[in-house]
């Protein structure tokens, strides 16, 4: 595969604005292992080898297991994951495919146990970011592979 453009470096203002969000969820309060989790699922429904890689190399360098790392595409039938965090991938496999579950009251109120309001405006955010990420990707064929996983408190030069 070939990459179509390098958008860090074409559109830097698309990397700015990008960034600033990844910030906020950053500082949101939000643990980075539940998010990284959220990205990896949303990365996974959405296809894109870029981002797989990435968040899949980010939670091994935390330490996260195999097992629930590979556990992750059936996490409703995997014992692996708590409560709060089977709630935001029901979360964020809504907010994903929303064209087809417009999500649903049934899977909010799933959710509204374990995350507060700001919480849950948090992790919309976070979704709705891991899939502007996944979208940038696949369209301009970023090459996975290369990606290193960084200390979190430093910015990824590239992120998904």
């Amino acid at each position: 595969m070939e990459p179509r453009i390098d958008y860090t470096t074409a559109g830097r203002g698309v990397m700015e604005a990008m960034l600033g969000l990844e910030k906020y969820i950053r500082q949101s309060g939000l643990e980075e292992s539940l998010l990284d989790l959220v990205r990896l699922r949303a990365s996974q429904i959405n296809g894109c080898a870029y981002c797989i890689d990435m968040h899949w190399k980010d939670l091994r360098a935390r330490g996260e297991n195999e097992q629930r790392l590979y556990g992750l595409d059936a996490w409703e039938e995997s014992p692996y994951y708590t409560d709060r965090e089977r709630a935001a991938l029901a979360w964020t496999e809504a907010v994903t495919n929303v064209r087809e579950t417009h999500v649903p009251d049934e899977t909010f109120q799933k959710v509204r146990p374990f995350f507060n309001d700001k919480e849950l405006a948090d992790l919309t955010l976070a979704i709705g970011s891991i899939n502007i990420w996944n979208r940038l990707n696949i369209a301009v064929r970023t090459v996975p592979g290369s990606y290193q996983p960084v200390k979190s408190a430093q910015p990824r030069t590239k992120t998904a």
